[in-house]
């Protein structure tokens, strides 16, 4: 399935490209997990990072196969995984039911919010104007919203603020999973940069960093409270407002 459709407005004759938005089914060893709404593209990537942010993997090593299917409903991406690692869903089963925009889908109560919790991180000793030039990289690193406006983006930045690889998503979410788990299939030491979002900065982008061992999350909308407590809490250092000249640390 293509990332990206032709469709025509019903005020012109001109036709215009369109993010395709379709249900993700993730199951784990024939058991089903978890159902995302996404863009069909870098699924590979998806699939692994999303488990690393569900706490899924104790090493990317235990992710042993990604098969996708084209169902009439949507991708089911059917993932074999590790004895060790089926056993830990089984003590720990989350049904998940997906939506771009949410930030704690599927949690069924309070006491599950802090279930799975990230180790703290340690933030990069950032060099001056790094943000900056990660920023002004961003866009190039976004074909996919070049070409249709309505995807978020997340990159994998150096210190210095060199972008070295990026992700697309109608949600922000799974933009991040797709980065995370690219970088964790490449091996990429994520202590020794920092993750740039086109979005705002939620609570749950913050769980997700933290979980891929990121120390450094900077977004270039508005920071939730929760998203500000979390990262504070995890040692995680929070930048929001990255744009037009201007940046805000808030933890």
């Amino acid at each position: 399935m293509d990332a990206l459709l032709r469709s025509r407005p019903l005020n012109t004759a001109t036709e215009e490209e369109v993010a395709v938005e379709t249900p993700v089914a993730l199951t784990v060893n024939g058991v089903s997990q978890a159902v995302m709404l996404a863009t069909p593209a870098d699924l590979d990537d998806f699939a692994l990072g999303f488990g690393i942010a569900e706490g899924w993997f104790a090493s990317p090593r235990e992710l042993l196969d990604v098969e996708p299917t084209t169902q009439p409903d949507g991708i089911e991406l059917a993932l074999t995984v590790t004895a060790g690692c089926e056993q830990r869903l089984r003590q720990r089963r989350r049904t998940l039911a997906g939506r771009t925009g949410c930030g704690l889908c599927g949690v069924e109560s309070l006491a599950q919010l802090g279930a799975v919790r990230p180790a703290a991180v340690t933030a990069p000793e950032l060099v001056d104007g790094a943000l900056a030039r990660a920023l002004a990289a961003l866009p190039a690193a976004q074909p996919l919203n070049a070409r249709c406006g309505g995807l978020h983006g997340a990159a994998w930045c150096q210190p210095d603020g060199t972008l070295l690889l990026a992700r697309e998503d109608i949600g922000r979410h799974n933009a991040l999973d797709k980065l995370t788990g690219a970088l964790a299939r490449r091996g990429v030491d994520t202590g020794d940069g920092f993750v740039l979002m086109s979005s705002r900065a939620s609570h749950e982008l913050v769980h997700k960093a933290a979980m891929a061992g990121v120390g450094l999350l900077a977004c270039m909308s508005a920071p939730s409270s929760l998203a500000i407590a979390t990262a504070r809490d995890l040692g995680l250092q929070l930048w929001a407002f990255v744009r037009e000249g201007r940046a805000t640390r808030y933890a």
